[in-house]
């Protein structure tokens, strides 16, 4: 029986794995290294956070994503944007340098056994471990507006579903959504020759400011310091202090973690975005159907926030929107162990501050722990303290060992409860 169990081979999958091989654990790591940002966004999409804040974690700070790019001849620079396919090269070399051998299959089931836990590849091998690290990334959180959730692929996808954007050529195409992933998409669609509009909530697009020089003033800097998630002292807490943000009231992270860092563009796509695309702002859609005939498509009735009903017709939408981390879409979890979490407010899972759930011995990362670290879950950043922090409590509780029944998360109020995930 292994002492740790990987399921999940992304940013935050293979920094935990680093880290615990580093701290001589037993492991095991399932899953396909880089598989969202291999397989789930477009070729010619870049990255938004900065080089620096773009780095896998190992112990000792060896593969980071500037050694790599100076390997392949490419400064790293602040202020410049790593492509896409860089960052998921990146990933596949620092899992080949700073992991143990990443096992590419796909984790279908994890069930909670004697001493541990079960899980299940694809091909049907079993796996055990005392302790499990869930880095299952968001694919699994996928977020379609319930009005467009009636309609078939061919007609709505959403913005994760794409690796190419190629079948949409000459296509008319309505994004919806107004972040980075909605309008850099429609960037790239109006640039392969896409009829492209975005359809968005807000009255109007926000959109980040070119980022200040690396090297200032100190009085600038002491003003506005640089951070992982951008500059300002709020953005610094939430980068470089979620072990503080995980004290707060909860109530507080919830409505954070909600609202902090909106949607918005990244500057470098706004020139893109503003003479090709047209840009429909305040409008919600509030019904879609199916158009009947030889060409097809989408009807999609919209509402502003004034009550003023509009429509639109388009041959395919592309739902841009987000992602919703909550305990019933941990599918992959026996519904023994899914139903046992305890739940935060917005229905995502309770960790305590080594990022175990309520069931002793299976530990989260990434998106699905926003809502008790912060911001920074949301982004690779992120990553850093995560593994550092979330080895410490595997550690910590094979020391202990793993009791049956379901643990008391600190600093969980009785009120958040228990929320089945079935």
């Amino acid at each position: 029986m292994y002492d740790l169990l990987v399921v999940g081979a992304g940013p935050y999958g293979l920094s935990i794995a680093s880290h615990a091989a580093g701290a001589g654990l037993r492991l095991r790591v399932l899953g396909r290294p880089m598989a969202s940002w291999r397989d789930h966004m477009p070729r010619g999409m870049y990255l938004k956070s900065e080089p620096w804040a773009s780095n896998l974690s190992d112990p000792d700070d060896r593969w980071r994503l500037d050694t790599y790019c100076a390997g392949q001849g490419v400064e790293a620079r602040h202020g410049q944007p790593i492509p896409l396919e860089m960052f998921a090269a990146y990933g596949q070399w620092f899992a080949r340098n700073a992991v143990p051998e990443v096992d590419e299959r796909t984790v279908t089931r994890v069930t909670p056994v004697a001493g541990g836990f079960e899980a299940v590849a694809e091909d049907g091998e079993t796996v055990r471990a005392r302790t499990v690290a869930l880095a299952v990334g968001v694919l699994p959180f996928v977020e379609i507006p319930g009005a467009l959730r009636g309609l078939g692929p061919d007609l709505v996808s959403h913005s994760s579903h794409h690796s190419d954007l190629d079948r949409f050529r000459g296509r008319d195409v309505t994004v919806i959504g107004g972040g980075q992933a909605a309008l850099e998409t429609a960037a790239l669609l109006a640039e392969q020759g896409t009829r492209v509009r975005v359809l968005a909530r807000a009255e109007q697009l926000n959109w980040n400011d070119v980022p200040p020089p690396w090297e200032r003033p100190w009085w600038r800097s002491a003003r506005a310091p640089h951070s992982g998630l951008g500059c300002g002292w709020r953005n610094w807490f939430y980068a470089e202090r979620p072990g503080l943000f995980h004290r707060l009231p909860e109530p507080t992270r919830a409505r954070i973690a909600a609202t902090a860092l909106g949607p918005a563009g990244a500057w470098w796509v706004r020139d893109r975005v503003e003479p090709a695309v047209e840009v429909l702002v305040g409008q919600e859609v509030a019904n879609a159907r199916e158009l009947t005939g030889s060409g097809g498509g989408v009807r999609l009735d919209t509402v502003t926030r004034s009550g003023e009903r509009r429509s639109l017709e388009t041959e395919h939408v592309i739902a841009a929107t987000g992602f919703r981390a909550t305990c019933d879409r941990l599918s992959l979890l026996h519904p023994r162990l899914g139903g046992s979490l305890a739940a935060l407010g917005d229905g995502s899972p309770a960790v305590g501050q080594h990022f175990e759930s309520s069931y002793p011995g299976l530990f989260l990362a990434g998106l699905v722990t926003a809502s008790g670290f912060g911001p920074a879950m949301r982004f690779v950043h992120g990553a850093t303290f995560t593994a550092e922090t979330l080895v410490r409590g595997v550690r910590r509780r094979l020391r202990a060992g793993a009791p049956t029944g379901r643990a008391t998360v600190p600093g969980q109020g009785r009120r958040e409860g228990v929320r089945s995930a079935r």
